[in-house]
């Protein structure tokens, strides 16, 4: 009959006898050695190195924990790839189940045994002894695992040592996460600053002065990078105006509505009218963006002595037209779909209204529109209207500023979950 297995905790000092003067020596070389900085896979590599050595052992392996899976991940192991195990699968799996100690000394005797990773590699496993991986905080992190010691078995005489070594491989394992975290922290911080400072530069760094006109253009990102974009610039065809809205937030719709504001500005320096300028747009747009990204976007040339106004928006509304005279906030939908989105197949003919003195043009993104209050009640556009009839005097940089102070008041402390941009155009004369 084969002896029978055991499975308990990590060994109490008055279990077992003390390491001795060359295991303690072991120890600390293994200890000094898990000191110096290193990646991951160098990491355990010396680890099922040092564990071979003091233990005697023909083979060992690491075993790391995918929380999120409830699975153990073969790391390092001489003949095999990467291979995954259910936790409470094998011994390995009730290890990290029980988080216990287990010493097999015949291990197909075992019925908690997994014979497939022998017959994937070829090795016959006697005996093993399996330890869980426990960091500083009381966290499971993985299992360690050693094989066939070289002169017999695993016993009771072997477990503080193997103990003390799980004990340091989970020390040393936690330092590289941490270290391998802050490094891409950094990496990502980086590529943050770097992304807002390329977003950033695509906005315009001084609005155009022009006669009888008054402008204002204002963009606050929900994190270090936004979704959003506008633009004012008085080209050949007239006075652009842009406000665009990037699906999500962070790099990825930074460089969407980036990609978007250099095209456009490239199509009109070529010539484009407006019609042409955002069919070729979205339809690159609709080649390049992957299928989840799209952009809202308002786009409108102005004849600046004419007073008109023809502009085209795909997805993006609603967009606010003051009338001073009459006190009236006239609201229009988009033409058409988010750009991006899908090819154009027919384009709807542009929309022409006329400014008149004392008139808003107010561009809002959803930032605003959609604010959530602390009940979650939204900001909405009625009271957007409100503003713009109750402070029609204001100029164009005041109004942005009522309606952003009347935002933060209405959202009572409530944080700011999406990115803010404004552009908002008052004809004076």
């Amino acid at each position: 009959m084969s002896p029978q297995p055991s499975a308990q905790p990590s060994a109490q000092p008055s279990a077992h006898p003390p390491l001795t003067q060359q295991e303690v020596l072991a120890l600390l070389a293994v200890t000094r050695a898990l000191a110096a900085p290193f990646d991951l896979p160098t990491m355990l590599q010396t680890v099922t190195a040092a564990a071979r050595q003091v233990l005697h052992a023909q083979r060992s392996s690491i075993w790391l924990l995918d929380k999120d899976a409830a699975e153990l991940v073969l790391e390092v192991s001489k003949d095999l790839a990467q291979i995954r195990l259910a936790v409470g699968v094998g011994l390995v799996g009730a290890c990290a189940r029980d988080r216990v100690l287990i010493t097999v000394p015949d291990c197909y005797a075992d019925p908690r045994f997994n014979a497939e990773v022998d017959r994937l590699s070829g090795f016959r496993t006697r005996c093993s002894m399996t330890l869980p991986l426990i960091d500083h905080t009381g966290a499971l992190v993985g299992v360690m695992q050693v094989l066939n010691r070289t002169d017999g078995v695993f016993d009771a005489e072997d477990e503080p040592l193997a103990a003390a070594l799980a004990a340091q491989c989970a020390m040393a394992l936690s330092r590289v996460r941490m270290l391998a975290a802050m490094v891409e922290g950094e990496r990502m911080r980086q590529e943050l600053e770097l992304a807002r400072a390329v977003q950033l530069s695509t906005l315009p760094a001084a609005l155009p002065a022009i006669a009888g006109y008054d402008m204002h253009g204002i963009f606050l990102p929900a994190s270090l990078t936004g979704g959003d974009t506008y633009d004012i610039a008085l080209i050949e065809q007239g006075l652009l105006l842009v406000l665009g809205d990037a699906t999500g937030h962070g790099i990825a719709p930074a460089l969407s509505v980036t990609q978007m504001h250099a095209m456009l500005r490239m199509a009109f320096s070529m010539g484009a009218d407006l019609e042409t300028a955002f069919r070729k747009v979205n339809d690159q747009l609709a080649a390049t963006l992957a299928d989840s990204r799209f952009v809202t976007a308002f786009i409108g040339l102005l004849d600046t002595h004419s007073h008109r106004l023809r502009f085209l928006s795909g997805g993006q509304g609603p967009i606010l037209h003051f009338q001073a005279a009459t006190g009236a906030c006239l609201s229009y939908r988009a033409t058409s779909f988010p750009m991006g989105a899908m090819p154009i197949q027919s384009l709807r003919p542009p929309v022409e209204i006329e400014l008149a003195p004392g008139d808003f043009l107010c561009l809002l993104t959803d930032g605003i529109y959609e604010y959530e209050a602390q009940g979650g009640e939204q900001f909405g556009r009625l009271r957007v209207e409100q503003l713009l009839a109750q402070h029609c005097a204001s100029s164009a940089e005041q109004m942005a500023g009522l309606i952003l102070a009347a935002v933060r008041a209405f959202a009572q402390g409530a944080a700011q979950e999406d990115d803010i941009t404004m552009l908002l155009l008052k004809r004076v004369a």
